[in-house]
């Protein structure tokens, strides 16, 4: 039996509880939308005061002056993120968006032959990297209809077997999330890798809803890139400079799309007019970095280093199980889980109804933010950092009230959506 009294225990025994105090949680609210924008915390909140200070007093010394020089910033972030993807310091390196990653790296790889030349994704993947695939292989003069789409079974989620039988010998490259977007299904990149590489496939994946929500072992699986947003789960800000991960197995490769921070740091000043690429993955950075976008991810990473990606996992399986249960006790034969409701989910959950949008705008007029997902979805996050199981029982109760007394019924069914 779930009640409050079950909630404040868990609290108690909560050894992550004290974080919470580290982010802005505005009074009256409760932030379940994590997975489409984190919280700020005071660590970002200084470590961005300090890039600007760094800034008004260096001027353009900054690049090379200070604690914390811009001209290595990307490098070193990518150092304190690898733990988080698994991967060597190397391998990592934090510069442009989600999609401009994917387009240098599909640039880089994918190099299609006669008998080789489609990119294999899936029918549930978020859009971007679609568009992205779809544009990489109009520059090669090939039609959408060399995207190969793995098809899913109930609308959700994707099997393994279906991901690895539509590994045909016409596949060169397989671009797969690590944790679907929409249903937070957790896919399993070992297996996946394991068999494209039986069948000279190269393999990445989207860690956008992944990353600083459960771990990775990227080198060790032997997956040859990666790439993903920070400013989900990871707290690195709206718009946030993003990542990418490049297997050591591949460095020495010509980036596709070549600019001048992907130089060796000894030669980039020497302004040849021939790239000598880093010899990591600072090969595959493209223009100069957006310091100041950068800076929230330097306190965020620290945050994450602390608490370590394990103790973060564990409770965020905890937060979510607690409101499937208090969901299934509370609301019965109300909504449909969308997302998986053993370990293999992520970070959230996904309730399926049919008047989700009207419910998710009833549910912000009530203090606790969640996030829509067209045409019938609800996602709600409860992050283990700075969300309570007391915060999911009371969310839990608010979305009762909703449904109960129809209170949704007062909205607009108008899809107002944010990724």
């Amino acid at each position: 039996m779930m009640t409050m009294e079950t909630a404040q225990q868990l609290d108690k025994k909560d050894a992550l509880k004290q974080y919470a105090a580290e982010f802005y949680k505005q009074p009256g609210q409760i932030y379940l939308d994590g997975n489409s924008l984190g919280l700020l915390s005071k660590r970002a909140e200084t470590t961005v005061l300090a890039l600007l200070h760094s800034w008004k007093e260096h001027g353009i010394d900054g690049w090379t002056a200070g604690e914390q020089p811009w001209y290595y910033f990307s490098e070193n972030l990518g150092e304190l993120c690898a733990p988080l993807v698994g991967a060597k310091k190397q391998e990592v390196v934090l510069t442009g968006s989600t999609t401009t990653n994917l387009h240098q790296l599909l640039a880089t790889f994918f190099k299609p032959t006669d008998t080789k030349n489609k990119i294999l994704a899936d029918e549930l993947n978020f859009p971007s990297d679609l568009y992205a695939i779809q544009s990489q292989l109009a520059l090669h003069n090939l039609s959408k209809e060399h995207m190969k789409l793995v098809a899913s079974q109930d609308g959700q989620t994707l099997t393994t077997e279906d991901i690895i039988s539509a590994m045909t010998e016409d596949v060169a490259v397989a671009v797969l999330p690590a944790v679907l977007y929409r249903s937070g299904q957790v896919l399993d990149l070992q297996a996946i890798t394991k068999a494209a590489h039986e069948k000279n496939i190269l393999v990445g994946f989207d860690l956008c809803h992944s990353i600083g929500s459960i771990p990775h072992q990227l080198h060790d699986i032997g997956a040859d890139f990666a790439f993903w947003c920070n400013y989900k789960h990871l707290n690195g800000g709206p718009g946030s400079v993003a990542g990418l991960f490049v297997h050591e197995k591949h460095f020495g490769t010509a980036p596709g799309l070549a600019g001048w921070f992907g130089s060796d740091k000894t030669k980039q000043f020497d302004l040849d007019i021939t790239l000598t690429q880093a010899r990591d993955a600072g090969a595959y950075q493209i223009g100069t970095p957006h310091v100041l976008s950068l800076a929230p991810i330097a306190g965020s990473l620290e945050l994450f280093n602390e608490v370590g990606i394990e103790a973060i996992r564990a409770k965020s399986l905890q937060l979510t199980q607690f409101m499937m249960d208090c969901i299934t006790q509370e609301i019965p034969n109300t909504f449909t889980f969308g997302n998986p409701q053993d370990a293999t989910r992520g970070g959230h959950l996904f309730l399926v109804h049919e008047e989700a949008a009207r419910v998710c705008k009833a549910l912000k007029t009530a203090g606790v933010v969640p996030d829509f997902r067209a045409p019938n979805g609800i996602r709600l996050a409860p992050v283990a950092l700075y969300n309570s199981f007391t915060e999911v029982w009371q969310a839990v109760q608010i979305l009762k009230t909703i449904m109960t007394e129809k209170m949704y019924e007062t909205y607009e069914n108008k899809r107002d959506v944010i990724a």
